[in-house]
């Protein structure tokens, strides 16, 4: 039972925040308070073009001493994620989220972006398919006795 991408979006639903370029770094930071997310996508003109994550905002503006009211989103989104599809499997994304050290993929069905996963929504999905596993398990158990 391999689960996929398109498993976690179908449970969580593929719902992205998105934000303009333009948009300052606060404002970024108030919407991804105002709704509990870790990262806002970045798009112009229906077209992807990066991801700001609560890492982006501590490396690069705290860290660096930037005003997160005068700097535009665009200057600090990471651009660098791999993207996904639906049809990639779990374990993937938890090798890709692992080697790189991220915590978000973008997920893409060809050049349209249709989602986005955290680690805690792979973490969430194997959690769920081990109870899978563990229940089938037990019902061939009790009914092979």
């Amino acid at each position: 039972m391999n689960k996929k991408v398109a498993d976690i979006l179908l449970r969580k639903g593929s719902n992205i925040t998105t934000v303009p370029p333009t948009i300052s770094v606060l404002d970024g930071l108030k919407i991804m308070a105002d709704q509990n997310i870790g990262s806002v996508m970045v798009m112009e003109d229906g077209r992807y073009l990066g991801i700001m994550t609560e890492r982006d905002y501590s490396r690069k503006i705290v860290l660096m001493g930037r005003s997160s009211n005068d700097t535009p989103i665009s200057e600090i989104m990471s651009n660098d994620f791999p993207r996904v599809t639906s049809a990639d499997s779990i374990d993937y994304c938890m090798q890709l989220l692992s080697d790189r050290n991220i915590r978000y993929l973008p997920v893409f069905d060809g050049e349209q972006v249709i989602g986005i996963i955290s680690i805690n929504d792979v973490v969430k999905e194997t959690i769920l398919s081990h109870e899978e596993t563990i229940t089938q398990l037990k019902d061939y158990l009790h009914s092979a006795r």
